[in-house]
């Protein structure tokens, strides 16, 4: 199994004003320094401020890859700090975008991590980055990272090894899901998903759309 490695654990290091209902957002982290207690929503000392968009226990935890975010800098022309993509993990070895929906992570000796579905990038975060026709462009390369749900509790660092440790047998990634799944990936996802491999309502939803879409007419 693949072993790659936590850069970085990011929490919220000021909430900032927003125009939509929330009034608020958590986007601005930062990492910090020595071991982080995870529990069921998330991170000791982060916040969601809205979980309905960005928060409960199916988007416990948002991962991006350092291989992802150097990508992201050559395009910028800015260094892209963990944290800068509101992630809470910047992780390296582990290609967090083209995890496959419901593989798992053991990250250091304690904690294990459940991939539930991609990020979608939102108004908030265009906002907070400042670049032109940010969500269009973040959405086009595809590159949005995974949220995770948390399996086992307990305390992680900058330092530990995350091993992926488990791969459904359906395959097909959170990067997969974002673009659009077509008939054959969304049907192995409900077979699993039937199986019992959970799905969280947005996934079984963009799996039942694909399906429609393609059903003859």
């Amino acid at each position: 199994m693949t072993t790659g490695s936590l850069l970085a654990v990011c929490r919220v290091h000021a909430l900032l004003p927003t125009k939509d209902s929330t009034g608020v957002t958590a986007i601005d982290k930062r990492a910090v320094d020595g071991p982080v207690t995870v529990h069921p929503l998330g991170l000791t000392g982060d916040v969601q401020a809205s979980r309905k968009h960005h928060g409960g226990p199916t988007k416990a935890l948002y991962a991006y890859s350092q291989a992802d975010a150097d990508f992201w800098a050559l395009e910028l022309g800015r260094d892209v700090r963990p944290g800068l993509f509101g992630e809470n993990l910047r992780v390296a070895g582990i290609d967090a975008s083209n995890a496959v929906i419901g593989e798992r992570w053991a990250v250091g000796a304690q904690v294990v991590l459940e991939v539930t579905m991609p990020r979608t990038p939102c108004v908030n975060f265009a906002r907070y980055l400042g670049e032109r026709s940010w969500v269009r462009r973040f959405a086009e390369a595809n590159r949005v990272g995974t949220y995770l749900g948390v399996v086992t509790k307990g305390s992680i660092a900058a330092g530990d090894d995350v091993r992926v440790v488990s791969v459904p047998e359906h395959g097909v990634t959170a990067a997969q899901v974002y673009a659009g799944l077509d008939g054959e990936q969304a049907q192995r996802l409900l077979d699993a998903g039937a199986a019992g491999q959970p799905l969280t309502p947005q996934v079984r939803k963009s799996a039942m759309q694909a399906l429609r879409v393609g059903a003859p007419a």
